[in-house]
């Protein structure tokens, strides 16, 4: 069942909405977005720490920027550094760049220094306005965690909407606060071959599952011939979602 509470006497206007089970990164927004009532909805992992007043530029940036739907925030590591929270769709040769580790490389995933348009943001530190995000219905709720946020990017940018990136604000995001990297990497398969059976012509489709099943397939033959246990466990459960 869930149920409302004041969180502070003091601060009548901060609540919570409980919910008595794991209903994923896009339902578990999805859902606490029906109960908000202002003009914009700021998505906060809840493993972020926000370290300045950062986010009152965020709302002054969308209120004058025509055509901006989704803005995106900086976010920083546990050690300060940037962090890459920004970055371009995964078209079949990022998705070959990212299966290769690319990605390292700051080929995909970036962290801008300015107020740019980007391809996606991530969904750790986002505002969009509540209209705009309910004309959409949210998050896709197909995807439990992880892709959700590039997914509602791209379908806000087709309709010919802009997603920015906005670099003055800090919020530290420590990572991993919902899951582990055997997990993320399982849901990033997935994530992949959703975002490409749903937005994608049949053949991207097919391309891209068998390149993900090969990586799968190397590395779980990797894995058995290091005695690498991990690898091993990791590709098995990756390539049964493929």
């Amino acid at each position: 069942m869930k149920t409302f509470r004041k969180l502070y006497k003091d601060e009548p206007y901060i609540q919570i909405h409980e919910s008595d089970e794991n209903l994923g990164f896009g339902k578990g927004n999805n859902e606490a977005a029906r109960f908000a009532t202002g003009k914009y909805l700021m998505f906060l992992n809840s493993d972020t720490v926000v370290e300045d007043k950062g986010i009152l530029g965020m709302l002054a940036f969308l209120e004058k920027t025509q055509n901006a739907g989704i803005l995106g925030a900086k976010l920083f590591n546990k050690d300060g550094t940037p962090q890459r929270s920004a970055g371009s769709y995964y078209k079949i040769l990022n998705v070959f760049l990212l299966l290769v580790g690319a990605e390292r490389l700051g080929l995909l995933r970036y962290s801008p220094n300015l107020e740019v348009q980007v391809d996606w943001v991530s969904g750790a530190a986002m505002l969009v306005a509540k209209k705009l995000f309910e004309e959409f219905s949210g998050f896709d709720e197909n995807i439990f965690m992880y892709m959700e946020d590039m997914e509602l990017c791209y379908r806000v940018r087709k309709s010919g909407q802009d997603i920015y990136f906005y670099p003055e604000v800090s919020i530290k995001h420590m990572g991993e606060g919902s899951s582990n990297r055997s997990y993320a990497i399982v849901s990033i398969y997935q994530g992949i071959l959703y975002f490409y059976k749903k937005h994608m012509p049949s053949w991207q489709y097919k391309t891209v599952r068998l390149m993900l099943k090969s990586k799968a397939h190397l590395l779980i033959k990797l894995g058995t011939i290091t005695g690498n246990t991990y690898l091993t466990r990791t590709y098995e459960k990756a390539l049964a979602v493929c």
